[in-house]
């Protein structure tokens, strides 16, 4: 079964489990007077609201590219994740007003032996839902499934402090509804903005992860004509998107046909392996003497610059006297073009015949 089968049969079941929780919680409720019982419901029922979301955002990010979305409609998917995280947000808002109403004004809540077996039913029903759900999302790498899954994990904690609350009641004669539901809508606010945070992040372009980036550089550097691995860029667009960019540095007397052979291997070995589309670009490297002593002089200059992570591309063009190099430097570094212009400056003291060409780069991957 393909990733889009698994999410979208996922959803249904979802909803229907859903509207049969939702029907069974407002009886309940309503017989009962419990306002706790009946935010339930409803929670339920913005739950079933978000699996619609999840199999029409699912839909539309399956789309084939067009002229005007080259790279697919990926990033639907997160749109759709955002959206169910706004309803997790706002059923936390509305789970607190009432329950503030609830402590104003307590009345009287009739709880029976039945409601009670419902409402743990529904708990541990949810809770197993849930975990099931933000398993197969996690697996498929699906957002909008695993922001679900989270959401029926904190509906079945909110459902468990509604039968504490019953329980109580029925021992001790004591109505603490009103306070359960405030700190049980906290945190169902806190998980929505997580996952609104997290949706956000991927969407405005968030640093790949390490383990990732590491894992692709070594594979590349395995390759014994490549002496360096630099400029590593991906950009995800969607779960089943990943595009990205790398430079090499390989010797400088390297024929093109070998440039060619080697770069379509690398390609065609990271989409094998990370189902990433990866285009490369080729950095000349020098082997002679002078250029071995030139770049070990700019290395110790480098040396006195902590914000400065890396150094690579360098080459020397022997017939028009130019030196070219790229610089990694920090976030955090105000003054790039300054420092720029003092290793540069240093540079032509020392060798004073060159020309410098040199090329800031943002420490965008690590």
């Amino acid at each position: 079964m393909n990733r889009e089968k698994i999410i979208i049969k996922t959803s249904f079941i979802g909803i229907i489990f859903n509207t049969i929780l939702v029907i069974f919680k407002l009886i309940v409720g309503i017989l009962s007077n419990s306002i706790a019982i009946i935010l339930d419901a409803v929670n339920n029922l913005t739950d079933a609201i978000s699996e619609v979301a999840t199999i029409i955002g699912t839909k539309l990010a399956n789309k084939s590219p067009d002229r005007t979305h080259p790279y697919g409609h990926g990033r639907i998917e997160y749109f759709t994740s955002i959206i169910i995280a706004t309803f997790i947000i706002i059923a936390g808002i509305l789970a607190m007003k009432e329950s503030v109403v609830k402590i104003v004004n307590p009345g009287s809540v009739d709880y029976s032996v039945i409601s009670l077996v419902v409402i743990a039913l529904a708990v541990i029903s949810k809770f197993i839902f849930g975990k099931l759900v933000k398993k197969v999302g996690i697996k498929i790498e699906s957002h909008s499934l695993i922001a679900v899954g989270v959401d029926a994990i904190m509906d079945s904690v909110l459902s468990l402090t509604t039968l504490i609350a019953g329980i109580l009641n029925i021992l001790f004669n004591l109505n603490i509804e009103g306070y359960l539901g405030i700190v049980i809508s906290v945190f169902i606010i806190k998980s929505g903005i997580s996952i609104f945070r997290d949706s956000m992040d991927i969407m405005i372009g968030k640093r790949f992860d390490k383990s990732i980036t590491d894992k692709i550089k070594k594979d590349i550097i395995s390759y014994k004509e490549v002496l360096n691995v630099c400029d590593l860029l991906l950009h995800n667009y969607g779960p089943n998107k990943t595009v990205g960019t790398v430079h090499i540095e390989i010797d400088c007397d390297t024929s093109a046909s070998k440039i060619h052979t080697l770069t379509r291997t690398i390609s065609a070995s990271i989409y094998k392996k990370y189902g990433i589309f990866m285009t490369i670009g080729i950095y000349a490297s020098n082997k002679d003497n002078k250029s071995k002593e030139i770049k070990d002089y700019l290395n110790k200059i480098l040396k006195e610059y902590n914000c400065i992570k890396q150094l690579h591309g360098f080459y020397i063009d022997y017939a028009t006297n130019n030196i070219y190099f790229d610089l990694i430097i920090d976030f955090d570094c105000n003054n790039k073009v300054d420092i720029k212009d003092i290793i540069i400056s240093k540079m032509v003291l020392k060798y004073p015949e060159y020309s410098y060409n040199v090329i800031i780069d943002d420490d965008i991957s690590d």
